[in-house]
């Protein structure tokens, strides 16, 4: 009877099978790797693609704000040159007030009354003057009061002073001025439609 010794056999493919076993492990490693290679340096573009694309956002931000910065600087100057545009309008308009306000004193004021001295602010105004009699201031103020002009003519102060044997009586008055346009002003004047 023959024998056969089957163990070296055995052995031989163990050895195979352990030497496969170590390339695949080692393709393994080698595939995972490559893999992680791969998807390190896919990461590594998407970072810099995007930290480009930062950067670029950055810039266009900061140029941004230069304009923004220019734009309210320009908003800024537009701003001032209205409000000096409406104070020229507001004396352009204010112009023939004047004249009207100085008209309606002539013509408001009546005999025996005399203006020493005229102070506006704004639209309020301050008459100093004497007359001859407190009637007469009186009708002053009642003809300042019917002016279309001129309005709530308030006596502040009145003092009676002997002069050159007369008697005469100093006052100090305050009258507001009505203000809006020229045609309005000339709407409201009583007797608008004859000439003053």
């Amino acid at each position: 009877m023959t024998r056969i010794n089957l163990l070296p056999w055995r052995e031989e493919l163990k050895k195979q099978r352990q030497n496969q076993l170590i390339l695949m492990l080692l393709a393994a490693v080698v595939a995972g790797l490559g893999v992680w290679f791969v998807g390190h340096s896919y990461y590594d573009d998407l970072i810099s693609y995007q930290n480009h694309r930062n950067r670029l956002l950055e810039r266009e931000i900061a140029e941004l704000d230069k304009r923004i910065a220019k734009i309210r600087e320009l908003e800024s100057t537009k701003a001032k040159l209205k409000a000096r545009m409406e104070v020229v309008q507001e004396l352009q308009q204010g112009r023939p007030l004047v004249v009207h306000m100085m008209h309606q004193l002539v013509a408001t004021l009546p005999d025996g009354v005399y203006l020493t001295s005229v102070k506006q602010t704004g639209s309020n105004i301050v008459l100093t003057g004497v007359a001859e009699s407190n009637a007469r201031i009186s009708s002053f103020m009642e003809n300042l009061d019917k002016s279309g002009w001129l309005y709530d003519p308030r006596l502040t102060v009145i003092q009676v002073k002997e002069a050159q044997n007369r008697r005469l009586s100093e006052y100090t008055l305050q009258v507001r001025q009505r203000t809006g346009s020229v045609s309005e002003q000339a709407a409201a004047a009583p007797g608008a439609g004859k000439s003053t």
